[in-house]
């Protein structure tokens, strides 16, 4: 799964096409866990959140795991089984997280390997092209190449990764002053991102100019996470926040900013909701108020989820 760190949306076709992209996100040690194997009998077990047993990909109810097989060519034989750290529409990009590993887990149930290039892109295509949904690259690369990076996205789609280089001390201090909450609201963030492309598409001249505002502040975000300026970081979430909710009613509530106001009272310096909004996870930003901030928090009823970065991404565990 993986935090945004700065230019979120700008990922979204609606944008990139016409603009360029560039975000900074980073991945975490929360994931989802995908088990595959041949199966004895002819058909397909699927295991998730509920179980299906059909001896046809088209009778498969779960969509990516459906578009999975077919991208593929995996016809029959199959019994997969998947379990995650963390709830669905939570706002750490689970669904495409969800998808990458699936993808990676089939590969190497056919003995292939892929770049990762080549995952997170095969991840889009079932995502964004085939489903219609009407989200971003950025998840999907995340959960590919891991770490912490900066994506750049041409006005034809091809995204460019650079491993965004920070100090080992810049790092356990970046580690250590963030905090992730959840805040028990869950929200599908395909209504959200919907009306945000919409309005893109339209060309509505104030979600362009804070869509080109939050691109620049996340080019700010990575010069103050390279210079080590990890201060500055924690202040311009903040202001990518206030960007982010103007751009529409969905993406707070009279709670989320009532929690975001305690936090900032209560040690933070910044702070944004993950992913598109109206719930899921918050993530703060907090030095030397972070027990104070915890507390708060704590009152308010969300819990906390200690986390560490990840720089593997998506791997195979184990293949027998």
């Amino acid at each position: 799964m993986r935090l945004p760190f700065g230019g979120g949306g700008t990922d979204l076709a609606s944008y990139y096409s016409k603009f360029g992209g560039f975000f900074v996100s980073a991945a975490i040690d929360k994931y989802n866990y995908v088990a595959v194997k041949r199966r004895f009998e002819s058909g397909f077990r699927i295991s998730y959140s509920k179980t299906e047993i059909t001896d046809s990909i088209d009778k498969i109810e779960q969509p990516l795991i459906r578009e999975a097989l077919r991208l593929l060519d995996i016809r029959d034989y199959l019994e997969m089984v998947s379990i995650a750290d963390v709830p669905g529409r939570s706002g750490l990009g689970g669904s495409s997280s969800y998808t990458v590993g699936v993808l990676n887990a089939l590969h190497f149930f056919k003995k292939e390997s892929v770049p990762r290039q080549t995952l997170a892109e095969e991840a889009c295509r079932i995502e964004i092209d085939v489903l219609g949904e009407p989200i971003g690259k950025q998840d999907q690369y995340v959960a590919s190449f891991g770490g912490i990076n900066c994506y750049e996205i041409e006005k034809d789609g091809t995204v460019h990764v650079t491993r965004l280089v920070i100090s080992e001390h810049s790092l356990a201090e970046l580690e250590s002053n963030l905090l992730l909450f959840h805040t028990g609201m869950k929200r599908d963030a395909s209504d959200i991102l919907r009306k945000h492309k919409e309005d893109e598409e339209k060309g509505v001249e104030r979600i362009i100019e804070t869509m080109h505002e939050i691109k620049r502040i996340g080019y700010q975000i990575r010069d103050a996470l390279a210079n080590g300026d990890i201060r500055s970081f924690g202040e311009l979430l903040d202001v990518h926040w206030r960007a982010k909710k103007s751009l529409s009613e969905q993406v707070s509530n009279e709670r989320i900013d009532q929690l975001y106001e305690t936090a900032m009272s209560s040690g933070a310096l910044g702070g944004k909701i993950m992913g598109a909004g109206g719930g899921g996870f918050f993530m703060f930003y907090s030095e030397n108020g972070k027990e104070r901030l915890r507390s708060a928090m704590t009152r308010e009823g969300l819990k906390e989820v200690r986390f560490r970065f990840d720089f593997d991404g998506s791997k195979i565990m184990l293949n027998v």
